[in-house]
């Protein structure tokens, strides 16, 4: 890490960088100052310049000189995380895989697609797309978020009811190690069961074990059409009920069960830019969705028979891809929850299904016990375990005391502190919760055979 009154040091860095990626290319100053490294935007980024290197090769060369030097690196995709992991100080060297875009054709008879780590996600989405295939991974931030990035923090999202973690759609990984050595697995096998799966050790690592560079991607067949449902229950119960039935009656067919506490959606909706799909107001709302060739067929037979059985108090069932798209465009409108509630604290945990309603109702109880004017939105993909819990005390200074209320109950229930968004550096302090003594030991020994000088990400996971 440079010293922010070294400029001398700064000047022979850059100098050091634009001889590896070339002068339009290492941005300082202003040019640092303008970006965000993290989400929800609170402040400009600090670090002594940033470097875009457009190949695996210059990733290398980089990161050599880095290790070499004594420069702290800080990996950067699409910078939509919750927990810090691309943050950094003035005197870091931020690494942007931006310019690193590269799609190639899709191995049609392999379903496979090849592609390096700054492609968006929403670009991967499409490029399956066009040649009949579907690339699972998807969340409100695919515009933005990149390959890299989702692979690093082992991004969830919206159908991981259906498709698993991103962990399961990577065949094959390459990416580059502290001191620049490249280790390349771009296996396209599905079966491979020869010794340690050494890709699996930077999904989920947040760039702190090295810098993912190049991914396989397994792609699936073209699952067919969305049908939708907006759906009014009277209570947590009746959420769990509808969720096993849909599971039993959609055939295989059920993608994404996202449920969402009233609070949330009143807040959504009051910032103008939404309409509540139903007549009245209820206590759940559950957004439910089935990708089907009969996805419509399915969808009203499940919804007609969870009426029969008194599930349902009211549903709205999209008959049109606009109508879907504006059910979705109300849960994912991440922006306006925040500017209802802003500043807000956000957090993502896991948790069993059964302790749900309770954790929410005593952590609720907890937050205007402490604070009267606290408010609380919670919304989540509750088919995976996980929630979304948004807090709002009206001082950013609280955000501590507010970690021990939202963080501490989960040791009790079997939770976990994040679901998918990684560790970063919000959540090192709290670890201990969701993993033992041994466990955290075991990875900061990992951390320190690969990356010995801690040149990678530093701080983050671990302070």
């Amino acid at each position: 890490m440079i010293p922010s009154s070294s400029m001398e040091a700064v000047a022979g860095l850059v100098e050091e960088l634009v001889r590896i990626v070339g002068p339009a290319h290492v941005l300082t100053g202003e040019d640092v100052r303008q970006r965000w490294d993290g989400y929800p935007p609170t402040a400009p980024m600090e670090a002594a310049c940033i470097v875009r290197p457009a190949d695996t090769a210059q990733v290398a060369a980089i990161l050599a000189y880095c290790d070499a030097h004594g420069l702290k690196v800080v990996p950067q995709g699409g910078r939509t995380g919750l927990v810090g992991g691309a943050r950094t100080t003035s005197g870091d060297v931020a690494l942007s895989l931006e310019r690193m875009r590269a799609i190639s054709p899709v191995d049609v008879h392999g379903s496979t697609i090849e592609v390096e780590a700054g492609v968006p996600l929403e670009a991967v989405q499409e490029a399956a797309s066009a040649a009949g295939f579907y690339y699972p991974v998807d969340l409100g931030a695919r515009g933005s978020a990149t390959i890299g990035g989702t692979i690093a923090t082992n991004a969830g999202g919206n159908s991981v009811l259906r498709y698993g973690m991103t962990r399961e759609q990577v065949l094959g990984l390459e990416a580059v190690l502290a001191n620049g050595t490249v280790l390349s697995s771009m296996n396209k096998l599905i079966k491979n069961n020869t010794g340690y799966d050494l890709k699996q050790m930077f999904v989920g690592s947040e760039g702190t074990l090295g810098i993912i560079t190049r991914a396989i991607l397994r792609l699936r067949p073209d699952p067919g059409t969305k049908a939708t449902a907006f759906v009014g229950l009277a209570g947590f119960d009746q959420v769990l009920a509808l969720l096993e039935h849909a599971l039993s009656a959609s055939d295989g067919a059920l993608s994404s069960f996202e449920v969402m506490w009233p609070s949330f959606v009143d807040y959504v909706v009051e910032e103008g830019r939404h309409q509540l799909p139903l007549m009245e107001k209820h206590s759940f709302y559950v957004l439910l969705e089935i990708v089907s060739h009969r996805s419509e067929t399915l969808l009203d037979d499940v919804m007609a028979s969870a009426w029969e059985r008194g599930i349902v108090a009211d549903a709205a069932i999209s008959r049109s891809v606009a109508q879907s798209d504006a059910f979705w465009a109300l849960r994912d409108d991440i922006d306006a929850m925040i500017a209802a509630l802003s500043p807000v604290f956000l957090y993502d945990i896991s948790l069993p299904q059964s302790h749900m309603a309770t954790y929410v109702e005593e952590l609720s109880l907890a937050l205007t016990g402490r604070w009267s004017g606290a408010r609380l939105a919670v919304f989540g993909h509750i088919a995976d375990g996980n929630l979304h819990v948004c807090v709002h005390t009206g001082c950013p200074d609280d955000h501590d005391e507010v970690d021990h209320l939202v963080y501490a109950p989960l040791t009790g229930c079997c939770g976990s502190i994040s679901a998918e968004h990684g560790i970063g550096i919000e959540k090192r302090a709290h670890l201990g919760i969701s993993r033992s003594r041994i466990e955290i030991d075991v990875m900061r020994q990992l951390k320190t055979v690969l990356d010995p000088r801690g040149t990678l990400n530093h701080g983050k996971i671990f302070s």
